[in-house]
């Protein structure tokens, strides 16, 4: 089946990588060593509506499609993998629940700042101990009148120091395992809401990750979204989404690493002749194109199917198996095309490497999406 972008997706792309080129790339090394988040950058995304790119005008959004979505997330990876992480996880994440779940009033109060840029959203679910297992989760919600305690330790919140607002994910019926999980939105500062520990995390050290810490915090009950118990049908269907922008992100990488490999080869030489020339860097980079052209065509095809309001359990959870795995060996090639050189950090592909090994993790490692993939066809099957 034939597919093409349009023109206005393609100029959406044209003006993400330009401001990716100026805005973030002349400081991207900087920001990686120093493990700090591109505040400014971030801010003018939001002034070009790029914060809120599939939600629809009435609620400060684009009104955009999914590949627009995905175009956008992807160029900002090509120039840095943690910038992409940035928008996606405040969307996907942080956004989409309210969009997708939350009453006219909570889309009116924390929506439209979010989807205009004004406010960072990020997304609570894991815990220390539970891990992909949310159903271990030991943060709770418990009712008082017209409000919520809650408390616990929630881990790896990207956007967890820089966010206003968070959807959390708390247990209100602790007896009651999955069906007891319901889901908040916390204001940042509220009080007891304590950001805790950074991580210095090998990749993707632009996007800020920390651990989140609710003491006490009272909420009122108009703050849960959706209905009580839906907490873990609600964070599976935004992952799901989510997953299929892990994907993007490691598309944009991975075609930063062909291009530089490309541009490398084409100077190196060795025994008097470009390093391009020799038929086993040949095949690498042939390997390379050809892993990238298969992921963007999983990831277009999976965008277009989210478009169609498909909630693409299996496809999403394909689509970044695949591609995060293609990814490691997209990168891997690059480091080695570029020798010694690549090993090293007067050359960008040592960070491509360390950026990508992280979509193999995150999102459920790719082990788990290996089991969510095996467990839908043995119900498509029977």
């Amino acid at each position: 089946m034939l597919f093409q972008t349009t023109q206005a997706h393609e100029e959406l792309r044209a003006k993400v990588r330009a401001f990716a080129e100026e805005e973030i790339k002349p400081i991207a090394f900087m920001l990686d060593q120093q493990n700090e988040f591109p505040d400014e950058a971030i801010r003018k995304l939001g002034e070009m509506g790029l914060m809120g790119i599939p939600f629809p005008a009435e609620y400060g959004g684009a009104g955009l499609d999914a590949l627009s979505y995905a175009i956008a997330v992807e160029e900002l990876a090509r120039v840095d993998g943690g910038a992409g992480v940035i928008l996606s996880a405040h969307v996907s994440l942080g956004s989409w629940p309210i969009f997708a779940y939350g009453t006219e009033e909570q889309k009116r109060k924390y929506l439209v700042p979010l989807a205009k840029g004004e406010k960072i959203g990020a997304f609570g679910l894991t815990e220390p101990n539970a891990g992909s297992d949310p159903a271990a989760m030991r943060a709770t919600a418990v009712k008082d009148g017209d409000e919520y305690i809650l408390n616990g330790t929630k881990t790896f919140i990207t956007n967890g120091a820089l966010a206003d607002v968070f959807v959390g994910f708390f247990k209100t019926d602790p007896a009651a395992g999955h069906r007891g999980i319901s889901a908040f939105i916390v204001d940042a500062d509220a009080a007891g809401v304590t950001v805790g520990a950074h991580e210095n995390k090998m990749g993707l050290r632009l996007s800020n990750t920390t651990d989140l810490i609710f003491e006490n915090v009272r909420v009122r009950a108009s703050a849960m979204v959706g209905p009580e118990g839906s907490g873990f049908k609600l964070a599976l269907n935004a992952l799901n989404l989510s997953r299929a922008f892990v994907a993007t992100l490691a598309v944009g990488i991975m075609q930063r690493a062909l291009d530089e490999s490309v541009k490398y080869a084409r100077e190196r030489k060795q025994f008097n002749t470009p390093i391009i020339k020799f038929q086993m860097v040949q095949q690498m980079l042939a390997d390379m194109a050809i892993k990238i052209e298969a992921s963007r065509c999983l990831v277009n095809n999976t965008m277009r199917m989210m478009d169609q309001g498909i909630m693409v359990q299996k496809e999403g959870s394909i689509c970044k198996t695949f591609v995060s795995d293609c990814a490691q060996e997209v990168t891997s090639n690059a480091v080695q095309i570029f020798g010694g050189y690549g090993y090293s950090r007067e050359y960008p592909v040592e960070k491509l490497m360390r950026d990508c090994k992280v979509f193999q993790i995150f999102e459920g490692a790719n082990q788990i999406q290996r089991m969510t993939i095996a467990g839908v066809l043995e119900k498509e099957y029977k």
